[in-house]
């Protein structure tokens, strides 16, 4: 597509702020509105176009916000209305769109809808959820686990019925074949979207069209059924296409899709989605029997992976950028070196990821090259789904120390400490006590020391990174090609439009690497083309990549 008519997020990089763990305002130790707005001028420095803002509604809590009792309010946990509203009204005065999080595929068990849902058999809204009925045998309805351990499916006392549950058991699954109950979703998003927000991060959206057949007795997982398109469609009619020229962005997360699915989710010509969330990549160093059971990473495996969504998203669709999240170990502690070389190894991870064609995110904290937490004790956990498999390991017989090992590495609350702000108190996330601990490197490791810091700032280096997509269109749209595929550590590839070039160079490793002069022809030439961006100083020409280094090239 030509680059004057590309949609306005092909230039764009999203921010992703959980807001329990952002900034305290009040004191309490949990991160709310009034902490974010007291940052927006750090966000702003970063150049960052969208903030993506994880579930601040209304919520017991029980999966830190993604089980709403009402989509409609602020829970007090992080302000109000009004501050909110203020909230987006600075983020648009600094230029920057402000998105939610949708979470439609599940409520809280104290949502209204559910509470009347359950009331009865016979209740109008029985049908907003998935309910089934005791069998003689008393066996569950299908085999399904709860991501959260245990499994999906949970009775009902009052009416001595089942009721599914793809996550914890206070977060009841919609049912998407009730049209009454997708007219509320919809009218709930529009009232976002009259309130000024500027789009959707929408999600698990995928598990929202259950295949009747993954539903009988016996089955053992979910299907996706091909009505997700219909239902998005439709949402796109209700939702979005009435907006005018607004700059709307919708974003999908979608467990097991493949690059075909992708390919029809994001295609503009289909009214679905701008760009979906898939987990190829950061599924890779996972073993067969539990997202915990870790295994070493093969680049090869990872090249091949983000490769074939380079390509097969090239004519027809759009690819989300990310290695860490909310849900993911932080990502310098996982595919570099979060030690000696964590300056060089966070820095090349961002440069590899932001230089691929798509809409980067990053994740609170990453900008600095924040570590996983180095937690000891499962006390100091805090996330559902890590304390429930803690229990049915250990239930299985596993090891406390083989169980805390595996928590060190994956637990969700690795992404969840507080960003670190200073080497004050409580790395200044808060004047009081933080709902969970610290990473004990703060004093070390903040948003301060890092500014400072000079030509080893990764926050400085990140922002040369977003800027270089706001300038050159040859990153926001060229070509993708990969270089030396069966490589163990060097990561390559090229990207072009029309007479521009650049070449990406970066050492997966620990080691210094030798470039082969014969991998592009750029590097044949007697004076090699200046560094445009790059994360070790060298001398003019040098053919070998210190270890964790990343050059990027404008051949």
């Amino acid at each position: 597509m030509p680059h004057t008519d590309a949609p306005w997020w092909t230039s764009a990089t999203v921010y992703q702020i959980w807001p329990r763990s952002f900034a305290d305002g009040n004191g309490d130790g949990v991160g709310d509105l009034a902490g974010i707005r007291s940052k927006l001028g750090h966000l702003h420095d970063l150049g960052v176009d969208v903030i993506w803002l994880s579930p601040i509604y209304r919520s017991p809590q029980a999966d830190a916000g993604y089980d709403i009792s009402d989509y409609d309010d602020i829970d007090p946990l992080f302000g109000t209305l009004d501050e909110f509203d203020e909230l987006l009204a600075e983020v648009h005065g600094l230029g920057m769109k402000l998105v939610m999080d949708l979470v439609v595929n599940h409520t809280s068990d104290e949502h209204a809808w559910f509470t009347e849902s359950r009331s009865s058999a016979d209740s109008p809204k029985r049908d907003w959820y998935v309910w089934r009925p005791q069998s003689d045998d008393g066996s569950l309805p299908t085999e399904w686990r709860s991501a959260f351990s245990g499994p999906a499916w949970q009775l009902d006392e009052a009416t001595g019925e089942w009721y599914l549950h793809m996550f914890a058991t206070k977060q009841p699954d919609l049912n998407w074949q009730n049209a009454d109950m997708r007219a509320a979703v919809y009218a709930m998003m529009n009232r976002w979207l009259d309130r000024g927000v500027d789009g959707f991060r929408m999600d698990v959206i995928n598990f929202i069209a259950k295949t009747p057949a993954s539903l009988e007795p016996g089955s053992a997982s979910f299907e996706m059924d091909p009505a997700i398109h219909d239902h998005l469609q439709e949402m796109h009619r209700e939702v979005f296409a009435h907006r005018g020229d607004r700059q709307l962005i919708t974003v999908g997360e979608m467990p097991g899709v493949t690059v075909d699915d992708a390919a029809l989710f994001t295609d503009q010509e289909r009214s679905e989605l701008d760009m979906v969330f898939q987990f190829e990549h950061v599924d890779l160093d996972r073993g067969p029997g539990s997202k915990f059971d870790n295994v070493p990473l093969a680049l090869t495996d990872l090249k091949r992976s983000l490769g074939r969504w380079q390509e097969g998203l090239a004519e027809r669709g759009w690819n989300s950028l990310y290695l860490g999240n909310h849900d993911q170990p932080r990502s310098v502690s996982r595919f570099g070196d979060d030690g000696r070389f964590r300056y060089e190894s966070a820095t090349m991870l961002a440069a590899v990821l932001h230089l691929h064609r798509g809409t980067p995110y990053v994740y609170q904290g990453d900008e600095i090259g924040m570590t996983n937490a180095g937690f000891t004790s499962i006390d100091q956990y805090r996330d559902i789904e890590s304390l429930n498999w803690h229990e049915e390991a250990l239930a299985a017989g596993a090891s406390e120390a083989d169980v805390l090992e595996a928590l060190r590495f994956r637990s969700r609350d690795n992404a969840r400490t507080p960003v670190q702000w200073s080497a004050g108190a409580s790395a200044g996330f808060t004047t009081g006590t933080p709902w969970i601990g610290v990473n004990p490197n703060s004093a070390e490791l903040n948003v301060e020391a890092d500014r400072a810091s000079g030509d080893r700032s990764v926050f400085d280096f990140y922002r040369r990174l977003i800027a270089l997509r706001h300038e050159l269109p040859v990153v926001q749209l060229g070509d993708f090609a990969m270089l030396a595929p069966d490589d163990e550590r060097l990561y390559a590839f090229t990207r072009t439009l029309g007479d521009e070039r650049l070449l990406v160079l970066a050492n997966w490793s620990g080691e210094p690497y030798d470039l082969h002069p014969g991998l592009d022809p750029v590097l044949r030439r007697r004076s090699i083309p200046e560094v445009l961006v790059g994360n070790v100083p060298h001398g003019p020409g040098s053919l070998t990549l210190a270890p964790w280094e990343v050059r990027v090239l404008r051949a």
